[in-house]
């Protein structure tokens, strides 16, 4: 299967990413500096690349993994968390650095979010993390883009792609961040990409790659250098691109947002399960718009487990 899914029958996927502790303050008016806004404030598990991992357990991926690096007085909680949602930990616990931390600023009336982030131990992660031992019964790599923004770890996940690439496992990446693309360089973060194949970029960030505002143009773009590229557009669904062509439009399901956390990692988990169960990338895309659906109808990123 080309793109993300890769033609090992029966095998699983990986995520390397990032483990966060997300702080969500859902705030029913504009901020008001210098004094309180009343919200509603929750700690909740996250992290792109774990929350997609949680969505492809859930999305039906019978193996998934995740290796990531986070403090070691919340490795525990992380760790059980995880569990509970289907995916197996391959945790790495850090004595010098916590656990990444984001706080979430969620407006109600729009459901929208700013983030303020603090890396933590996930930029701490090194090659010395990484085997190829760790593809051992992997069909696909998933990249966390947070993993593209320190040297560190920027090192890991080029380790983490070659030895993929050398195994026959397919690769896909997750752009993560215009802001911090932007600190990196456009033409620094397409160069050190080259060799994946198959990119998950937002609407805003595949504009940002390619300075076409018009996604389908941004796609079909960025698809001459990626074999597969699905765009989410949120509230707008999805489309697809290869080859230099939009091949799929998806719809999203009509829902009332609750907080748009975590939706595109939704999206990334149930397209990369559907696609390991040999989906064709449309079919994936609608599996991933029906998961950032149900995303957008809870408080974090992750689905809910009973």
């Amino acid at each position: 299967m080309s793109g993300a899914g890769g033609d090992r029958a029966g095998g699983g996927l990986l995520v390397v990413g990032d483990v966060v502790t997300d702080v969500v303050a859902r705030h029913r008016g504009p901020l008001a500096p210098a004094t309180d806004t009343a919200a509603d404030i929750r700690t909740v598990p996250g992290g792109a690349g774990a929350n997609a991992a949680c969505w492809a357990a859930h999305s039906g991926c019978p193996d998934v993994r995740l290796l990531s690096r986070v403090g070691r007085d919340a490795a525990a909680w992380h760790d059980l968390r995880l569990r509970r949602s289907g995916v197996r930990p391959l945790l790495i616990p850090d004595a010098d650095a916590p656990t990444a931390t984001v706080i979430a600023l969620v407006g109600t009336a729009t459901a929208e979010r700013t983030f303020l982030t603090d890396s933590g131990a996930v930029h701490r992660m090194s090659p010395a993390d990484w085997s190829p031992a760790l593809l051992d019964g992997v069909a696909h790599l998933h990249l966390s883009g947070y993993l593209l923004f320190a040297e560190q770890c920027r090192q890991l996940a080029i380790a983490a792609r070659e030895s993929a690439r050398r195994a026959g496992v397919t690769v896909s990446l997750d752009p993560a961040s215009t802001g911090f693309i932007a600190d990196l360089g456009v033409e620094r973060f397409l160069t050190m990409t080259e060799g994946v194949d198959a990119l998950l970029p937002n609407a805003d960030e595949a504009a940002f790659l390619t300075g076409l505002p018009e996604p389908a143009d941004a796609a079909a773009k960025l698809s001459r250098q990626f074999p597969l590229v699905a765009v989410t557009l949120g509230a707008a669904g999805a489309l697809v691109a290869t080859d230099g062509e939009v091949i799929a439009r998806v719809a999203a399901p009509e829902v009332a947002a609750l907080d748009s956390t975590g939706a595109g990692d939704a999206f990334t988990g149930a397209f990369l399960a559907a696609r390991l169960r040999g989906a064709s990338p449309a079919e994936a895309a609608e599996a991933g718009c029906r998961a950032g659906a149900l995303a957008v109808g809870v408080v974090g990123g992750r689905p809910s487990v009973e």
